[in-house]
């Protein structure tokens, strides 16, 4: 029998049991619906972190970390950071990776040969006294590479990047110009900042004296008796946008630690080590006299960050860290878990979707084996004129794979019905109260209703073998005289 008259004549007989026929389907539609709906809620939930971390820019950067003075000295390294160059910010280190070299400028021209490594850009922290706008108080202070193709100065709210690695300028967060009591982002542009230091002796003081060198002004001033000495001035160039989420302070992007004021590297360096604390340089003095560090070396930077050209080639620029006596770390290293994770989600929600879809089976079986005790008669007169078991079987696999199809198909409508609704409800009473913007908390593959559409025929026709069966093994004597 040709394949179009198999086709019709399903057709032919699920239109004569419609009410059965729709209850059936129905089934098939809540169980592939279910199916859809819960899978695509795993789906859009890994999306949403995948993306959040593509925002932060955490794919195009890893941390890079050396030995310290501290573990040269044999002595355990304190986590704690202190200011003044004591301890900049760096990540902490796993105690399988010790890393056994030094992360100094030689190793960090090393690191800037290997291929796929756009540039790196060492972490150099210090806290600094300033005076800016007319008040003095204690800020942050980072180095940044110039030109620099991190996100975090990508946007501003006025001015832009610094001009080039040998300027005196400044770019500044958002914070920082309200800290200095700026009236606007606008307004800080072209003021400068000054590096206050103690004055030496002989060293003009900006503490104003009286006619008997008393300081003039209240009893109780907390300027020391020597007063300060401006070391350094840098001009605000930029200031950076404020990052928000959900109506609070954003997260970090990429892994270098935020800075209130944003200075070139070089100056970020010279700085550190001109003004290094007293602990730093009893630490290196200490380093010096075990020979742990040569006497002219200066010491490395506790970490730094490399930004490759492309993500994938992460692995490999880790292997050569490795190799060179490094540590590092990248977001690269949590999402083989993260993807682990989502598989078992991902597999407990279709699981619990793919019960309903057993149910629905049960329900196309007893369609199917109504239908023979329905049409014996008309099974026993098709195999008396000629037709053969395998047609027969082919008739009532054609109406379940109809069935599973259209199940199928109508499920999948469906469950994008439900993500539009969800989606709108969620945004209307849960983000919108609080601010925050929309989020698609689901996320619906062509792979995963096309996938939901076969697993639907497929149930379908398993659950038809055992009534086609049946029906081919029908006698026709025995039928033709069924009433």
């Amino acid at each position: 029998m040709p394949f179009l008259d198999l086709l019709q004549l399903a057709f032919r007989n699920l239109r004569e049991a419609k009410l059965r026929a729709t209850l059936t389907s129905m089934g098939v539609i809540v169980g592939v619906a279910v199916i859809v709906t819960m899978v695509s809620f795993g789906l859009g939930l890994q999306r949403n972190l995948l993306s959040r971390f593509k925002a932060l820019d955490l794919f195009s950067e890893m941390s890079v970390y050396g030995k310290t003075v501290s573990a040269a000295l044999n002595r355990p390294a304190s986590n704690r950071r202190g200011g003044n160059g004591d301890r900049p910010p760096g990540p902490r280190i796993p105690e399988n990776e010790t890393p056994t070299r030094i992360l100094d400028d030689a190793a960090l021209a090393e690191i800037a040969k290997i291929p796929g490594v756009l540039y790196v850009e060492p972490a150099v922290f210090f806290g600094q006294e300033i005076r800016v706008n007319g008040k003095t108080f204690g800020a942050g202070i980072g180095g940044c590479n110039v030109p620099n193709l991190s996100t975090r100065f990508r946007e501003f709210e006025a001015g832009q990047m610094i001009g080039n690695p040998q300027a005196d300028e400044a770019v500044v967060g958002f914070d920082f110009v309200q800290n200095a009591g700026f009236a606007s982002p606008a307004e800080a542009l072209g003021k400068t900042i000054e590096f206050l230091v103690p004055a030496k002796d002989g060293e003009e003081s900006d503490e104003q004296s009286s006619f008997f060198g008393l300081p003039l002004g209240d009893e109780e001033s907390s300027t020391p008796k020597g007063g300060v000495a401006v070391a350094k001035t840098f001009r605000i160039v930029g200031v950076l946008k404020e990052v928000k989420l959900n109506g609070g302070p954003g997260p970090q992007r990429g892994f270098m630690p935020t800075a209130e004021i944003n200075i070139p590297i070089a100056a970020a360096r010279q700085w550190s080590l001109e003004h290094t604390g007293e602990q730093t340089k009893v630490l290196m003095a200490l380093a010096r006299e075990s020979g742990a560090i040569g006497k002219d070396e200066v010491p490395g930077y506790l970490s730094a960050v490399v930004r490759v050209t492309d993500p994938v080639a992460l692995a490999e620029v880790r292997n050569r860290l490795k190799a060179m006596g490094l540590g590092s770390f990248s977001i690269v290293d949590q999402l083989d878990q993260i993807r682990t994770v989502f598989l078992i989600i991902n597999s407990i929600l279709g699981l619990l979707g793919g019960i309903s879809l057993l149910v629905a089976s049960f329900g196309i079986a007893n369609t199917m084996i109504m239908s023979i005790l329905e049409r014996t008669r008309e099974i026993g007169i098709m195999k008396a004129i000629g037709a053969e078991d395998r047609e027969i079987k082919l008739i009532f696999f054609f109406e379940a794979a109809v069935i599973g199809v259209v199940g199928g198909v109508i499920g999948s409508i469906a469950a994008w019905l439900i993500d539009v609704v969800a989606n709108r409800l969620a945004y209307r009473f849960i983000l919108k109260p609080q601010g925050a913007s929309f989020v698609d908390f689901f996320h619906l593959p062509p792979w995963l209703w096309l996938g939901a559409i076969l697993f639907a025929l497929s149930v379908s026709i398993l659950a038809a073998l055992y009534p086609a069966a049946r029906a081919a093994r029908i006698d026709p004597v025995r039928a033709l005289r069924h009433d």
